[in-house]
Formats: structure tokens, C-alpha cells, sequence
């Protein structure tokens, strides 16, 4: 009666408030779920992740969750097994793990981070790459060897950026713990010379040859001293300046499942799991990966029998080169052990509707059979003959277990289907030096196994001369002549089919990837009734002040998505184009500004680099939700940030961040949504995506026995949905 009269005669408070609090609702669990609730030293901690892990299935397996307003967690359709759980947060450093199986309601008690360079060990790798001291911009044009170290063609500061991102970062989990320090053996063989140290961890292991070429852009000796500097200030104790913010709204209602795969010494490239065109097709079915330089063999995931198997794909000429052959120096993890042994290059893998999985693979080595070469009466080598290609073609047939090796003379990096009668294959090839788009008729290939009348290739070739037609052309060293059309020396790194029209649209590289004086493109190729001879090529640039596209996927508007190394996800729409496409306009791509659409990415800036194209976070890739499949919404795009550890959606216009937070350094390069049950809600989505640093043992706690790990991703209605 005292407290009740106390309160009711306060007139420091407008409302009674009841001397004790009132408690939480209690999680409901079914005998599947763990739930329970996150309290630390002032109450019940929001926002913070709830991780369940056992090894008790054939593989590794986990889940993780994020709790609500009230400090509340449900861990849904968990299988029968032992688990160990614990609270991961940012502002916290990891709680003891407790045992727990599925029913149980847990009270959890999240453990305060003693200082910031403690809860920091947490943080996403681009909070402390953007540490790194990039040179400033009026360090640029660079003056060389004998100048300031920077290479002369590196023209701009965004060129060095842009190489950061789309040669070091796009291969490794920058930021993590394995990069952001320094292992013994090459401070060793640095003897006290930090960068004589980070010479040696660049010459390790068999990615020797590709580092070197992006050290060889950077400026070798220039790069190495501001990597060197940037870890020698982290272990003396310098933390990063900007700190990541927890989940908010949406983004606690993820689901994120886990398996185990493959192996430590591989590393995944790309997983599939349906058709992009109906993602019903393989409904609850196997999960597919495609291990690229690191092996010949496919992992197969069965995420209902929680199992790991694989293949072996076969190569067509015995003398293909293998991975263990590359040259390599000593590694602080596997020493003189040659980890890849792949022949295959398995780089991107799709399904079609009819059970066959295609991959884009190598199957001999690069010169190019007769029939693709000048003197060929093909009908695409009459246009443009092509001498080698560095990756083919692969088919398996699912039902049958049997190989299909497609010796293609364009050379394959992404492929994806069309919509169309043929079940027409397209292929991007990977560089600016490519400058074909390829095709396999799919339809024929699969009745004729005719692999030269099945296939073709075309030059990209704007109509300049804007009368509607391709003409003879110029070449693109060449001026325009009004009186021609002009090819175009530009190569797709991705490729996607329109879900409107028969347009084929690909995304070429900028020059902050190579040093082709020539900017990154939007293209969009119509290939007319005889592509090789009739396809009509458009391009775009993005808007000015920015840069480095690396990604393209296409909403069922029509609209292209790609994400920008100048810190932005991008759409551009070319029906709000106001100039003509084509004609002398078109030639440059700066003819449609309009088309174009910004969302700037979240988190911290390089310093040295003007706001707002300084984001320390690297996006590898963008991929469009036709259908859903992860609850966002239907032609949601979703970009990988492997700075962020994240998949960034823009939903509304709004950026939502789906941070995965286990293991440390999560880094993937694409995705893929399938539907599994329609009348099943969000249990029945999903996206499904890989672990996809080249490098698995620097996430994590830096162990070499950090395997790769396919990852499916949901959201649900709430947090506490089950």
C-alpha cells in the first residue's frame, strides 16, 4: 500500500510505474527449439548473437541467432544433438559455453568486454583495414621507382583503392585476425624488418604469382611499407576508430545455418542449390560447390542428412596444369606442402531444369582447337577467330553420374541460362582481355553432343553510326567513322540473362583492376537473329566520382543491380534514359546518367579518402531475389561484402545488413535462393551461399583446421518465430 501511495503522489513522474519490474514473457520452445533469454551486467542485452554449435552429426554444424528488445532468443528446428552455446556481441567479448540440448530454455549471461581493444577482436575486418594508411591524393599521378614508389600509371588514388579491393581483398578476408597479424615465421624471416616480413607472406604458398601481379600495380616496395606499417601500429596496440553498431530491426530476425565442408587446405568459390529461373527445382536437395584453382573436387552437402561427400571432375588433356604445380614460397600454416592440387579451375557452377548441373571449368590447356581459329568455317571464327581460352565447359548428368567435357573456344568464368526455347548457356570470361561473349546451345548440345555447331561467340560492337544495325566496324584503337559501327575492347566478368526481354547484360572491369587504360562498363548486349553476326552491344558508366562495378544481376523490371568499389550497391534503369542509345553519343557510356541510382554502404572510411567514395568495405558481388527466397521482398538485391562479413540488402531504398558473426572473417562471393516449401512460410526459404576466402585458416581463430563452410541464410517474421 506504501509503494502504490508513494506512487500515486509523485509529481515527479507523469505515470505510475510498479515498484518491481515486470519480467519478460518466457520463450515457448518446442521440443526442438532452444530458446531463452541474454542478460548482462545492466539487464537484458539486445541485438546480440545466440550461437548453438555440435560436432555430434556426420559434419559440423551450427546455427545462430539474434535476440530482441528484451534480451530473448529462439534457436528453431535444431536436429538431435549435444550442443555447446554461447553470446557473441558487439560490446562484449564471447560468454562460456554451455551445454544444451533441443527443449531447453537457457538463461545466458553475456560477458562485458574489459577494454576496447577486447571487444574490438570482434568487429568486421574492414574496422581495421581501414586503418590502413592509404596514400593521399596528392600522391597521385604516381611517379615511380625512382619517385614516390607508386606506379606511373596508377593515375588517380581511387585506381590504388580500387586495386586494393578488387586484387587483395576480393581473395582474402582482409581484416582478420590471420591478415591483421603478423604469423611468427615471417617476422622471423623479416628479421625485425616488418616490411622484409610482409615480402615474405606475400611469396607464401601457391597465390604467389597473383599476389605479385597486384603488389606489381600497387607499387611493391610502397605497398609492403603501408601494410607493414598498418600492422606493426595494431600490435602496439592500435585499435580501429570506428566501431560497428548491432543488429537493428529486421536484421534480428536472421536465421543463419551452418554446415562443415570440403577441407581446411581448399577453398569454395561459388554454391548452388537450385534454378535461378524456378527456384522450386531441387526442392530439399543436395547443395553443389565449386572449389576453383584448390581442387577437382565438387563437395556435395545433403543438409538433411547433414552429410559431405564429393566428386571428381575429369579433364579432357592429360597435360593440363595443375595448382601444385605453381610456383610457391614457405606458408606459416602448411610450410613447403602444396595444398591445391587442381587441374579443373572450377570457378562458377548452375543447374538447369532438367537435373544436369554446367560448370564453367577448364579441361585442357589454353590453345584453342582448329575449328575456333582464323581459316575455321565456323560461323563465329568467321567474325572473330580466337586463338586459346583458359576455362571451358563441364556437364554433369545428376541421374546418369555421368561427365560431359565441352570444349568451348571462348573462354568461361560466370555462366547462366536464358530464358528462352534453346535453354541458351551464356558465358562471361572473366577479364578485359576476353573480348568475346560466349553461348552453348543447350538444347542442341544435350540431342547432338555437337559441341562446335552447338556453340558461338560475338564481339561487342555499339551501333555508332545509330542506324539500327550492326555494320562493318572500326576497331576500338580507332576513331569513329559515321559510316561504321566500333567495337569495343571490353571483356564481361559477369553475365545475366533479363527476365523482360532477350537482352544478355554483362559488367566489364575498370582500370583500378588492370592497367587498360579504359573504364568499368554496364553492357547490354541484344543479340539479335544471328548473334555472332547481328548482336548490337550498349554500355554504361556509372555516375562521375565513382567506380570499380564488380557484380551485375537483373530484377524482373529490368533494371541492373552492381556494386561499386567507391563504397556504393548501384541500379541503374535504362528506361529513364532521355538520349538516344545509340549513335556517336553512345560510344563512351556517359550518355545516360539519369538510369542511375547511389545507396552508399554503412561503416567506416579510409581516412586519407574523401567521403563519400572512401568505404573501407569491398562488396564482391550482387545478386537479385526474383522470387523472395530469402524474405526481404521479391528483386531485393543482395551484394556480399566480404569487408562487412555481411550480405547488404537494399530493401525499400533502406540498407539492411545480415551480418554473420560465426565464424570471424565470413567472406563469400555469390548466392543463391531456393524454395523448398511455398506453403511452408519462411521455413520453407532460403539463400544458400560458401565460405570464399582463398584462404579458410585466416578466419576465425586463425586455426589451419578452419574448414570452409556452406552457409543458409533466412529471415523470419520475428525473432522469436519458430
Amino acid at each position: 500500500m506504501r509503494s502504490t501511495l508513494s506512487c500515486f503522489f509523485s509529481v515527479a513522474l507523469s505515470f505510475c510505474l510498479l515498484t518491481s519490474a515486470q519480467a519478460a514473457p518466457v520463450v515457448k520452445v518446442s521440443p526442438s527449439d532452444i530458446g531463452g533469454s541474454v542478460k548482462g551486467a545492466k539487464g537484458p542485452e539486445a541485438g546480440v548473437w545466440v550461437i548453438a554449435e555440435t560436432t555430434d552429426l556426420p559434419t559440423k554444424y551450427a546455427k545462430v541467432v539474434i535476440t530482441d528488445d528484451q534480451g530473448r532468443f529462439l534457436l528453431p528446428e535444431m536436429p538431435p544433438a549435444n550442443y555447446q552455446v554461447w553470446v557473441r556481441g558487439y560490446g562484449l567479448v564471447d560468454s562460456a559455453k554451455v551445454k544444451a540440448k533441443p527443449g531447453q530454455v537457457l538463461d545466458l549471461k553475456a560477458v562485458q568486454a574489459p577494454n576496447a581493444k577486447a571487444a574490438a577482436q570482434y568487429y568486421p575486418g574492414m574496422y581495421w583495414y581501414s586503418m590502413i594508411d592509404i596514400p593521399k591524393d596528392s600522391e597521385f599521378p604516381g611517379t615511380g621507382d625512382k619517385g614516390n614508389g607508386i606506379p606511373t600509371f596508377m593515375k588517380k588514388q581511387y585506381y590504388w583503392v580500387d586495386t586494393v579491393k578488387n586484387s587483395c581483398q576480393s581473395c582474402h578476408a582482409f581484416g582478420s585476425k590471420g591478415i591483421r597479424e603478423v604469423p611468427a615465421l615471417f617476422a622471423k624471416m623479416g628479421n625485425g624488418d616488418s616490411t622484409l616480413a610482409w615480402a615474405h607472406r606475400t611469396q607464401a604458398g601457391q597465390a604467389m604469382s597473383n599476389m605479385a601481379l597486384g603488389l606489381g600495380r600497387l607499387g611493391p616496395e610502397k605497398a609492403l611499407s603501408i601494410f607493414a606499417d598498418w600492422t606493426d601500429r595494431i600490435a602496439k596496440g592500435e585499435v580501429p576508430f570506428d566501431k560497428p553498431t548491432r543488429p537493428q530491426g529486421i536484421e534480428r530476425n536472421a536465421v543463419y545455418t551452418m554446415w562443415d565442408w570440403s577441407s581446411p587446405k581448399y577453398y569454395l568459390h561459388d554454391v548452388i542449390s537450385t534454378d535461378k529461373r524456378n527456384p522450386t527445382i531441387n526442392a530439399k536437395g543436395l547443395i553443389w560447390g565449386s572449389p576453383e584453382e584448390s581442387t577437382d573436387l565438387v563437395p556435395i552437402l545433403d543438409p538433411i542428412k547433414h552429410t559431405v561427400t564429393d566428386i571428381r571432375m575429369p579433364y579432357l588433356d592429360p597435360k593440363t596444369h595443375s595448382s601444385s604445380d605453381l610456383p610457391r614460397g614457405q606458408s606459416a600454416y602448411w610450410g613447403n606442402e602444396p595444398i591445391w592440387d587442381g587441374h579443373t579451375s572450377i570457378h562458377n557452377l548452375i543447374w538447369d531444369q532438367k537435373e544436369n548441373m554446367w560448370f564453367a571449368a577448364r579441361i585442357r590447356q589454353n590453345p584453342n582447337p582448329d575449328f575456333c581459329k582464323e581459316g575455321s568455317d565456323h560461323p563465329s571464327a568467321k567474325v572473330m577467330p580466337v586463338k586459346e581460352s583458359t576455362r571451358q565447359l563441364t556437364m554433369y548428368d545428376t541421374k546418369k553420374k555421368e561427365w560431359n567435357l565441352i570444349n568451348t573456344c571462348f573462354t568461361t568464368h560466370h555462366v547462366y541460362f536464358a530464358r528462352d526455347k534453346n535453354d541458351t548457356l551464356w558465358a562471361s570470361s572473366g577479364s578485359p582481355a576476353n573480348t568475346v561473349v560466349g553461348w552453348l546451345n543447350t538444347k542442341m548440345y544435350l540431342e547432338t553432343k555437337d559441341e562446335q555447331k552447338s556453340q558461338g561467340w560475338t564481339p561487342l560492337v555499339i551501333d555508332t553510326n545509330g542506324n539500327g544495325k550492326r555494320d562493318e566496324y572500326v576497331e576500338p584503337n580507332q576513331p569513329l567513322d559515321p559510316q561504321k559501327d566500333k567495337r569495343i575492347n571490353a571483356g564481361f566478368y559477369s553475365v545475366q540473362t533479363s527476365p523482360l526481354d532477350d537482352s544478355i547484360w554483362g559488367q566489364s572491369m575498370d582500370v583500378g583492376f588492370s592497367r587498360i587504360d579504359q573504364p568499368g562498363y554496364l553492357i547490354r548486349l541484344n543479340p539479335g537473329s544471328d548473334p555472332a553476326k547481328t548482336s548490337l552491344a550498349e554500355i554504361y558508366q556509372s555516375p562521375e566520382g565513382t567506380w570499380g562495378s564488380r557484380g551485375l544481376d537483373i530484377d524482373s523490371k529490368g533494371v541492373a543491380w552492381t556494386a561499386l568499389a567507391s563504397g556504393q550497391i548501384a541500379s541503374f534503369d535504362r528506361s529513364k534514359c532521355k538520349a538516344p542509345l545509340n549513335g556517336p553519343g553512345a560510344a563512351d557510356g556517359k550518355h545516360c546518367k539519369e538510369g542511375w541510382t547511389l545507396y552508399q554502404l554503412p561503416g567506416p572510411q579510409f581516412k586519407n579518402v574523401k567521403d563519400p567514395n572512401g568505404s573501407a568495405d569491398g562488396l564482391y558481388y550482387i545478386w537479385v531475389d526474383l522470387h523472395n527466397t530469402l524474405g526481404l521482398g521479391k528483386d531485393v538485391p543482395i551484394a556480399q561484402s566480404s569487408g562487412g562479413e555481411a550480405l547488404i540488402a537494399v530493401v525499400d531504398g533502406k540498407i539492411v545488413t545480415l551480418r554473420v558473426p560465426y565464424p570471424l572473417g565470413f567472406f563469400t562471393k555469390n548466392v543463391d535462393g531456393r524454395i523448398d516449401d511455398i506453403n511452408a512460410g519462411w521455413k520453407g526459404r532460403a539463400v544458400w551461399t560458401t565460405t570464399g576466402t582463398r584462404a579458410p585458416f585466416h578466419s576465425g581463430d586463425g586455426s589451419k583446421n578452419m574448414y570452409p563452410k556452406v552457409f543458409k541464410v533466412q529471415v523470419r517474421p520475428d525473432p522469436l518465430a519458430n
